[in-house]
């Protein structure tokens, strides 16, 4: 772990600003009192407007020229691929330059961390947490992987001794927290370009509950989580226990249920007002991107957004979906961009599966972020595979052509489209539908 005096720093420059969760680690230095400047490769107003608004300067990568004098740089993962010129003048600069998860751990050496890890629902749980301890007068700080509606943003800036933060498993990165209490959502196979396999995931939480100091709030029926949990001298709670206490929560689906399980076991744990707290989690209302509902057109269908973008998660907003409209009350059009090549060839046919309860899925072409093209797998191949499958798939080579296609059907009141994926599927619905 990481060791730098923060009060050193008085400017810090971040490499790919523009991401969902290196935006609010800018907002956080800003928080400090520290100057702030980044550089990025598109316009991504949701996440940049909050530091524009604040005058962070951002250059854009088609405007960048040269590194400017900083204290400190920070680079997003992805930029390893997307701007390794920029981040190579960063490390020729002689000052510390460290990843964003690097820095996180460092930020939160001055709190008590509360943090939410999982390989799904860790953006809901934390949004969720964060709720609820605001709901109660604990003033937490907040790092998220989305916009909370709360507070609007994906960054709170608290005045209590607690952090509440999502801790990503990709690359052990969540190792460079030390959480006074963990949050285990669930425990299955996932990023598994850089794992070699489930034992590998589990070993890498099993370090993580080694790190933690007071409580690991987590399912031991899971037979993953078990593993990782037994023989540790840690103290478990059982946040299954907590789902029959959940009042009626105003977003679907069983995978929610359980996220707020755990928003309230965090709350049991902290002896919190539990009816505060359980009235938090019936206002909650959900998150930027997942399983958004993003408003209805003028002929009255539907749209939904969500990030969804492993077998298990589409699934699981699918069965929400049908939760609030009963099957064949709606047709339900997915429009699904699959993230990594690795990711779509290790899940090839719990993909062609998953899709249940969809009319029809439109694939937009493999979203490859830090990984190189693969010609062994495609969308197109993926929608032969779901087709096989019993469901009605086809796969366009570009979004063009995927737009070009949904503007000439006939959508309307009868109709949902959900654009769905981590990647930009969101587009689709932009441009078609106007939503923007």
């Amino acid at each position: 772990m990481i060791d730098l005096d923060l009060s050193k720093i008085k400017k810090v420059y971040f490499i790919g600003i523009g991401g969902i969760g290196i935006s609010a680690l800018a907002q956080f230095a800003l928080s400090r009192g520290m100057e702030v400047g980044g550089v990025n490769d598109e316009d991504s107003p949701a996440t940049l407007l909050p530091l524009s608004e604040k005058g962070v300067k951002i250059t854009f990568k088609n405007e960048f020229k040269e590194l400017p004098e900083a204290d400190m740089y920070v680079y997003s993962d992805a930029w390893i691929h997307r701007g390794p010129e920029i981040l190579e003048l960063a490390k020729k600069s002689g000052k510390p330059t460290l990843s964003y998860f690097e820095t996180l751990g460092i930020f939160a050496k001055d709190y008590k961390v509360i943090a939410i890890s999982g390989v799904h629902g860790k953006t809901t749980t934390t949004a969720m947490i964060a709720d609820v301890l605001i709901e109660v007068g604990i003033d937490p700080t907040v790092v998220v992987g989305s916009f909370v509606k709360k507070f609007g943003s994906n960054f709170k800036k608290g005045k209590s001794e607690w952090l509440v933060v999502e801790a990503d498993e990709y690359m052990r990165h969540f190792l460079n927290l030390k959480p006074e209490i963990l949050v285990i959502t669930n425990i299955e196979p996932d990023h598994l370009d850089y794992y070699k396999d489930l034992a590998d995931i589990e070993d890498a939480f099993s370090e993580l509950i080694r790190q933690t100091k007071s409580v690991v709030i987590c399912d031991p029926k899971d037979i993953s989580v078990l593993k990782v949990i037994n023989a540790k001298n840690i103290r478990i709670i059982d946040y299954s226990k907590f789902i029959n206490l959940l009042p009626k929560l105003s977003i679907p689906g069983e995978h929610n249920r359980k996220n707020a399980a755990c928003a309230l076991g965090v709350a049991i744990e902290l002896e919190l007002d539990l009816e505060k707290a359980k009235e938090a989690l019936q206002k909650f209302s959900g998150t930027w991107r997942r399983l958004e509902k993003r408003g209805v057109t003028g002929a009255g269908t539907i749209i939904y957004d969500d990030y969804a973008h492993h077998p298990t998660e589409i699934k699981a907003s699918l069965e929400a979906l049908l939760e609030l409209y009963k099957m064949g009350e709606k047709k339900i059009t997915v429009v699904f961009q699959p993230h990594l090549y690795s990711r779509t060839k290790a899940f090839f046919n719990d993909f062609a599966k998953c899709f249940k309860g969809a009319d029809r899925v439109i694939l937009l072409p493999i979203y490859f972020a830090r990984e190189n093209p693969d010609p062994t797998i495609s969308s197109g191949k993926l929608a032969e595979a779901i087709c096989l499958a019993g469901e009605r798939a086809i796969a366009f080579t570009d979004f063009e052509l995927a737009e070009n296609f949904l503007k000439s059907e006939n959508f309307g009141k009868d109709d949902i489209l959900v654009t769905m994926g981590a990647g930009e599927a969101y587009k689709v619905a932009d441009k078609v539908f106007k939503f923007n």
